[in-house]
């Protein structure tokens, strides 16, 4: 083409202002308003130029489809970003894709705070104003056994608010195997530094004893921190302090003892196959003066930082300036209300909370499930494969690191495609279904299913399978 003819053809295509008077262009800025679709105009525009100049278009013809493309453009940016997915990983508390689902009677909750008013910070007895953690402090002082509770964010803000309210301008005293680093690169060295004390670090990564800590305590040590390794174990030659020894140093030095659990739980996991861990209840009883952990993963609940222990520390952070920029919304304080209240009943609690529905579910459910999965698919087995095989799952979000459990799932194999291409394709429909690759199989897990899910993946499947051989793209008729 020469550039006589590319100049032809850029004289050619329409000018924005022709775009949006169009009668098409009338309805999208109607629907999506003026500004958003002369940005799409001119996006597409400059594509299209962009085209012609590198000879990818040769006739006039082809600007029909560019119509197509400004409504599929301004589709795709109207769209919700936060979208739901099929977890058919296996991992239940995955954190890319929002950690633990809610129980039942959360979701109801947050539906309520978010559609009403509510009393968040209005005393009804009283009459006055009154404080948002009242909704959920009695329910935790309860369950914890401690006498003070409180609530913020997330993990993170909670150990940045007891550090900077129990130890502002002293020394922290961690062991060096414990200061980890959890999900997006934020390290406990940092969260530590960010709060205003100096870390003084004791022991080795793998080994740390008590005499460790007690040359380290000294007249500027503000506090003991202990931090739970929740993302990873350090296996063999490995020595780490007690918790009974270090209240004991804790008392003797008349410094608080600080417990970072990452993950905690109010039930004894370990009644379900997992490795076994301290309860939130055991660790308070046990003397620590503080303990911190999060509400969206052994909990069960949504992303929140609760902090738990003696009343007069707990007072203390409630003081705390820092407190107004960690604080939980009325829709985080709605989830973890209802899922404290699951556990007022123990049993009704591993019924109706997601994460433990999901852990106990029996072997032979799984794998029922996964077969009659793999029987939908069998009318398409000139297309693909499922079969069922048995799985290892973990519980993921940082929560019993390095432990599997058994699991069933369907593995799918194309005639025509590659795993990575039908990862992709499942990850493009238009309800995305995660999975995972291992060697040639693409792998769905039946363990993290919700109900419908299973009928969800065979429809879609079938749909995909359907369409014309070798075409694996987002379909236009789901934006």
């Amino acid at each position: 083409m020469t550039g006589q003819e590319k100049n032809a053809l850029l004289r050619e295509l329409p000018s924005v202002n022709k775009l949006l008077q169009s009668p098409a262009g009338r309805e999208w800025v109607k629907r999506y308003g003026h500004t958003l679709v002369t940005k799409a105009c001119n996006e597409a525009l400059n594509i299209w130029r962009q085209k012609i100049l590198h000879q990818e278009v040769c006739e006039a013809a082809e600007f029909e489809k560019l119509s197509c493309e400004i409504k599929a453009r301004l589709a795709a940016f109207a769209a919700p970003r936060l979208k739901r997915v099929v977890n058919a990983t296996g991992i239940i508390l995955h954190t890319n894709l929002g950690r633990a689902v809610l129980s039942e009677k959360a979701q109801q909750a947050v539906l309520g705070a978010a559609a009403c008013y509510s009393n968040l910070e209005y005393d009804l007895t009283k009459g006055c104003r009154g404080s948002r953690y009242a909704h959920v402090e009695d329910l935790l002082l309860y369950l914890t056994g401690a006498s003070g509770a409180l609530v913020v964010n997330n993990n993170a803000a909670a150990v940045l608010l007891v550090i900077n309210t129990l130890a502002a301008g002293q020394e922290v005293v961690v062991s060096r195997g414990e200061l980890v680093e959890i999900g997006g690169s934020f390290r406990i060295p940092e969260v530590l530094k960010m709060g205003g004390v100096k870390l003084i670090e004791v022991g080795t990564t793998n080994r740390t004893h008590l005499e460790d800590y007690r040359r380290a305590v000294g007249s500027g040590t503000g506090l003991i921190l202990k931090v739970h390794t929740s993302n990873f174990r350090v296996m063999g030659f490995t020595k780490s302090v007690e918790r009974e020894e270090l209240v004991k140093l804790a008392r003797e030095a008349q410094i608080p003892l600080v417990e970072d659990l990452g993950s905690g739980s109010l039930v004894d996991v370990a009644e379900y196959g997992l490795q076994r861990e301290t309860t939130i209840p055991r660790i308070i009883s046990q003397g620590v003066d503080v303990v911190t952990f999060s509400g969206d993963k052994l909990l069960g609940g949504p992303q929140a930082g609760i902090i738990a222990g003696k009343e007069n520390l707990i007072r203390a952070m409630k003081k705390n300036q820092l407190i107004r920029a960690l604080r939980a919304d009325k829709l985080t304080l709605a989830a973890l209300e209802a899922t404290l209240r699951e556990y007022l009943s123990p049993e009704e609690a591993l019924h109706n909370i997601p994460v433990y529905r999901m852990l106990t579910k029996p072997l032979e459910e799984l794998k029922t499930k996964a077969g009659k999965i793999a029987a939908c698919l069998l009318p398409y087995q000139a297309r693909v494969t499922a079969r069922v095989i048995g799985t290892k799952t973990q519980m993921g979000g940082g929560s019993t690191p390095a432990q599997e459990f058994g699991s069933y799932g369907i593995a799918l194999s194309f005639t025509d495609k590659k795993p990575q291409e039908v990862e992709r394709a499942l990850r493009e429909l238009p309800i995305p279904i995660i999975g995972y690759l291992e060697k040639d199989l693409y792998i769905l897990d039946m363990r993290t299913l919700l109900p419908g899910d299973e009928k969800l993946i065979v429809r879609q499947l079938v749909e995909l399978i359907q369409e014309e051989v070798g075409t694996w793209k987002s379909r236009e008729k789901y934006i």
